[in-house]
Parts: structure tokens; C-alpha cells; sequence
């Protein structure tokens, strides 16, 4: 395995020879990244922990092969086409997200699981913006903004499978937390295109200060782009997926969605959004009626349509976060405080949804403790302040970027065994 990595970046993607592109380097690079993603997740999830996990820390080991001498991935994070295939992981992935979601479940969220929702959206910025303050204090204010906006995600899909393990999904406090997760998923990417939009227009400008008027602007067109997208997509989206249901053709299915996913990812970035605000809303809208028309997917999930594209673009994500890390982080007493500062804050922000909770009878602290997982959602927000510029700097150093991972990981490993005990300990 030495000897292919070494081999892997010993050519180019141009030989030289009249531009002609060398692909066998690409294809040699996505073998190592997509088999070291599937064996750290079969290692995490044998250990019963997220895939998700795996994959960020396998990346993290290939990226730090150098220390031992091993050269050979040094820098492929930068290749221009496995970026281009991490975004399109990424794009899949709220797809994905938003598929699971389901409209009816936004719509008929109660009066609880919306103060949950605010709850934790509101207290993590504050928190986040106060600890990058304090931990940063040269740092530009936009710096703090993201970081507080990092520690809005929440990551429900590992709360989800948790308590489906603990056959607890039928539960009151269950519903309060998937309903705030929907809410959370729609605000807390409302909040990603405000602070990215805001630091987008620093960096054209040259200048660290901002009105309202362009926070007002983002807000509005983030706003209105999902109820465009929520209603039309629903329409139109369904549609065409019926319409497809009477083709001959194999794979329709697939190929309808992935098609309904990148146009409203591709008008989500044509009107200055993140292309995942469109993919999220163009899965949200997407029903299990859109799907009876096809066999093939009568006996099994509508939300895994695209699961097998996604199985293999997303894990290059994670894998390419990982790969980003400088395990020589771990020795800078600095940036470990930050770290667990960050993850703190993180615990503690999610804890105050409990108080989200009226009705009396209710494990109100599990609520809070389901709410506490960043996993994929808060790397992606990570990922995203890494690749922000301000003056040709990126918003989240590596420093930064190297403790906002470490707070999910903190996060996704907590909530497991907490939400375990907090729902057993009464039945035993």
C-alpha cells in the first residue's frame, strides 16, 4: 500500500506531452481515499460510532503518512477534480438530508419543538461567537460569526439511529427532537448563506465592515429562494418523477432525482446561495407518492434512491476533510484549549433547548443531549469557512479548522452513550 501511495503522486495529471491529461493518478487516488473511507467505517461502526467518524479520522491518517516518510498524498486534499467531487458529495449529502426530512414534518412541527429548534440555534451562536472571541481575540468579528454558526448544526441522523436502536421513536421527547431538527436543518442553512454572503461581500470589497441593507438582502433572498424552491420544486419535481415512473428505460428513478437535486443546487449558486440550500429544499419537497410509480423502489426507501451515486462522492468529502488535518496540532496547547472550549460551548448550547420543553413528564434533558451532534453537518459548515477568503486568507486558519473537528467529533462520539443511559435508566 506504501509503494501505491508513493506511486500515486510520483506523476502529474499532465505528462507534458501536448497537454495530454494522465487519468491513472486520479483513479489510483479515488481507490485509496474510497477504500480507506469504507474501512474506517466499518471500524467505527463495528465500535458503534458514525462511519462518518471513520472516514474524517482514516482521511486524517493518510494525510499525516508524511511523518513516517510516506509522501505520496501530500496535497492531493488541493486536486481540483477530487475537490470537485467532494462538493458534489456534499451536494448529494443534503440532498439526502433533506429527503429524510420531510415537508409534512416541517410543516406540522409543534409549538415545542419550534422553541427547541430557536433555542439551539440562537444560544450555540452566541456561545460560539463569545468562546472564538475569547480564544481569538485577533481575529476579524466575521471569524467568531462563522464559528458561531458552525456550532448551530445539528446532525440528527446519529440521534435518529440511536433511539431507533433503543425502539424509542415512537416517544414524545423523540418527535420534539426530530421536529426541531427539521426546523434547525431549514434555519441553520438560512444562517450558512447570511454569514457566507456576508463574508463574500468583505472579501470583493476590501472592507471588514458591513451595513444592513446586505444582510437584509441575503436573508430575504434566502428566504424566499426556499419557498420558491419548496413550492415549484414539490410541483414540478413530483412531476416529472411520476411522469418518469412510465419509462422503459432502467434508472429512471435515479436519474430524475440526481437531475431535480443539481438544477436547484445550480440556481441555489446562480442567485449567490450555497449550492447545498438548493439541494436540501429540492429533497425536502420529495415524497414517497413521487416515488410508487417505480417497482423498484416499492420494497425498499424512497429517502436511499440515491444512495448508490452518493456512496461513492460523499465519502471523498469526509475522507478530504480528514486529509486537511495536521495531527502536529495535537501538540499545540492553544489550539487543543480552543478545541474544547469550542466543544463546551457546543454541549452547552444544546442543553438550553431543554428548557424548550413544557410539557411536564418529559426527559427534557435527553432532548437537549439529542440535539448535541454535529457529525456531517458541522464538517460541512467547517469545510466551508476553510474555503471562504477574506484578503486572500481563508476564514478558518487551520487552527481553527482543526478544532471546530475536533468538536464534532467530541459531539458525535457524547451523544450515543448519554441519550443510551438518559432513556434506559428509567426501565431498569
Amino acid at each position: 500500500m506504501i509503494a501505491l501511495l508513493t506511486f500515486v503522486a510520483d506523476d502529474a495529471h499532465g505528462d507534458g506531452q501536448g497537454g495530454h491529461i494522465s487519468v491513472y493518478p486520479f483513479l489510483f487516488q479515488m481507490v485509496t481515499i474510497l477504500l480507506a473511507a469504507k474501512v474506517g467505517g466499518e471500524v467505527f461502526e463495528t465500535l458503534g460510532q458514525p462511519a462518518v467518524l471513520g472516514e474524517l479520522v482514516f482521511g486524517m491518517v493518510l494525510g499525516n503518512l508524511y511523518l513516517i516518510g510516506v509522501t505520496g498524498l501530500q496535497g492531493i486534499h488541493h486536486d481540483p477534480m477530487l475537490m470537485l467531487i467532494a462538493e458534489i458529495g456534499v451536494i448529494l449529502l443534503l440532498f439526502e438530508v433533506g429527503l429524510e426530512s420531510h415537508l409534512d414534518e416541517l410543516l406540522e412541527v409543534g409549538k415545542t419543538a419550534m422553541i427547541v429548534a430557536w433555542l439551539g440555534i440562537v444560544v450555540p451562536i452566541i456561545l460560539g461567537y463569545g468562546v472564538s472571541s475569547y480564544f481569538l481575540p485577533e481575529a476579524s468579528w466575521y471569524v467568531h460569526l462563522f464559528a458561531g454558526a458552525t456550532l448551530a448544526a445539528t446532525s440528527v441522523g446519529i440521534t435518529a439511529r440511536v433511539l431507533k436502536d433503543l425502539n424509542k421513536m415512537d416517544t414524545k421527547e423523540t418527535r420534539i427532537i426530530l421536529g426541531a431538527a427539521v426546523v434547525d436543518d431549514v434555519l441553520g442553512l438560512i444562517i450558512l448563506a447570511v454569514a457566507s454572503g456576508v463574508i463574500q461581500s468583505i472579501g470583493e470589497d476590501g472592507s471588514t465592515s458591513i451595513s444592513l441593507w446586505p444582510v437584509v438582502l441575503i436573508i430575504g433572498k434566502s428566504i424566499l429562494f426556499l419557498i420558491v424552491a419548496v413550492f415549484a420544486g414539490r410541483y414540478v419535481g413530483g412531476k416529472i418523477l411520476q411522469f418518469g415512473a412510465t419509462s422503459k428505460a432502467g434508472g429512471m428513478a435515479v436519474v430524475l432525482s440526481v437531475c431535480h437535486c443539481f438544477s436547484w443546487a445550480g440556481l441555489s449558486a446562480f442567485f449567490g446561495l450555497a449550492p447545498i440550500v438548493g439541494a436540501f429544499a429540492a429533497g425536502l419537497v420529495l415524497e414517497k407518492s413521487h416515488y410508487e410509480g417505480y417497482p423498484s423502489i416499492k420494497a425498499g426507501k424512497y429517502e436511499e434512491v440515491v444512495s448508490p451515486i452518493s456512496s461513492i462522492f460523499v465519502p471523498v468529502f469526509f475522507v478530504l476533510m480528514g486529509l486537511n488535518i495536521d495531527l502536529r496540532l495535537f501538540l499545540d496547547l492553544e489550539v487543543i484549549t480552543f478545541a474544547i472550549g469550542l466543544s463546551l460551548a457546543a454541549i452547552i448550547g444544546k442543553q438550553v433547548c431543554s428548557l424548550g420543553v413544557r410539557e411536564k413528564g418529559l426527559k427534557r434533558l435527553a432532548v437537549g443531549v439529542g440535539m448535541i451532534p454535529r457529525g456531517e453537518v458541522g464538517l460541512i459548515f467547517a469545510g466551508i469557512g476553510a474555503s471562504l477568503m477574506v484578503d486572500g486568507e481563508p476564514v478558518f486558519g487551520p487552527g481553527t479548522f482543526f478544532s471546530m473537528v475536533i468538536m464534532v467529533m467530541v459531539t458525535t462520539l457524547a451523544t450515543p452513550p448519554l441519550l443510551k443511559y438518559l432513556f434506559t435508566k428509567d426501565d431498569t
